[in-house]
């Protein structure tokens, strides 16, 4: 029976390294042993005297099972694989593929990585985020946040005779949904009546968010809100207290958010600390500009053209969601 390759999910480095193997007795091998010594009992296979750890066999089961969601791959087909790798290993090495200037450079930095990653880790292992922290994380930055939220609609019109147009119309009695669905620069599409559901003032931008806390529940303003996006009627339909969220239910939020603070700090400490010394341009340097023509050369008609091009309209966006950990305001 011809033995295939696994079509594995991923390519771990270890096992493209050499696999931690020892040079046995076999002097017929002439690969290059690592410097780490591997007991036979310790191992699933050798080949041409060099061992395959067992520990590199339990790896890429565990990392198989992550990657593919619990998918078991045969044993069988496991040690086939790194049987495999091996070989194409050891015919690099008698290449001298090892020896290349471009391998060499990827090993390199493939090295730093690892070596980056593993010293996270361990940092992260030595200081782990304790049940305290979060506790003064959650009640200095969220449970301590006290505000209100409004609920309100309203309808955006690019001028403010269109506003004052439609100020008049609810007035006589007009329905403000149906009135925002088919004048509201942001509502037409949608026809979700300019309703922006709950949001807090720091979500909106200043002249609306003054304007709708200055409003009594059910009213409309009487005079346009202009704002970057235009003018706006809005109507105000509700507020209440802002409740900050249970401790538990963010605290798996707070948690990594605590845990890359430490990191931060601990890594400009070290840059603090180091004595560093760029030797490159920070910018890229620009090429220099030919002079311009003075304005009397230009074509009269490019320069009206240019004076008649109309700035674009600014889009009305939408108010963002409210988060925590590292989107909370420090």
């Amino acid at each position: 029976m011809k033995k295939k390759f696994i079509p594995l999910l991923i390519v771990g480095t270890a096992l493209l390294a050499g696999c931690n193997q020892e040079q046995s007795t076999d002097t017929t091998s002439s690969v290059t042993p690592t410097a780490t010594a591997i007991d036979k009992a310790d191992a699933i296979a050798v080949v041409n005297g060099q061992y395959i750890p067992r520990s590199t066999l339990e790896a890429l089961e565990k990392e198989i099972a992550e990657r593919s969601h619990g998918q078991v791959f045969p044993k069988e087909k496991l040690i086939e694989e790194l049987i495999q790798r091996e070989l194409l290993v050891q015919d690099a090495v008698q290449k001298q593929l090892d020896k290349s200037p471009e391998l060499a450079a990827q090993l390199e930095a493939a090295k730093k990585a690892l070596l980056t990653q593993a010293n996270l880790q361990n940092f992260i292992k030595a200081n782990p985020v304790t049940d305290a922290e979060v506790k003064a994380e959650y009640d200095s930055k969220i449970a301590a946040e006290k505000g209100t939220e409004f609920k309100a609609r309203h309808i955006l019109v690019k001028t403010e005779a269109e506003a004052k147009k439609l100020i008049t119309e609810l007035g006589k009695g007009a329905d403000f949904a149906k009135l925002a669905n088919k004048n509201s620069l942001d509502a037409k599409e949608s026809q979700n009546g300019g309703d922006l559901g709950w949001f807090s003032a720091a979500q909106m931008v200043a002249p609306f968010s003054e304007a709708v806390a200055a409003l009594e529940k059910g009213k409309y303003t009487k005079e346009p809100v202009k704002t970057q996006f235009g003018f706006h009627v809005i109507l105000k339909e509700d507020s209440r207290p802002v409740t900050p969220p249970p401790l538990e239910a963010v605290k798996e939020q707070l948690t990594p958010f605590l845990q890359r603070k430490k990191v931060q700090d601990m890594i400009e400490t070290l840059r603090k600390q180091a004595k560093v010394e760029i030797l490159v341009p920070l910018t890229d340097e620009q090429p220099k500009a030919e002079a311009a023509p003075a304005l009397a050369e230009q074509p009269v008609e490019a320069v009206e053209s240019e004076a008649a091009t109309p700035a674009a309209e600014p889009k009305a966006s939408e108010p963002a969601p409210v988060a925590v950990p590292d989107e909370t305001k420090k």
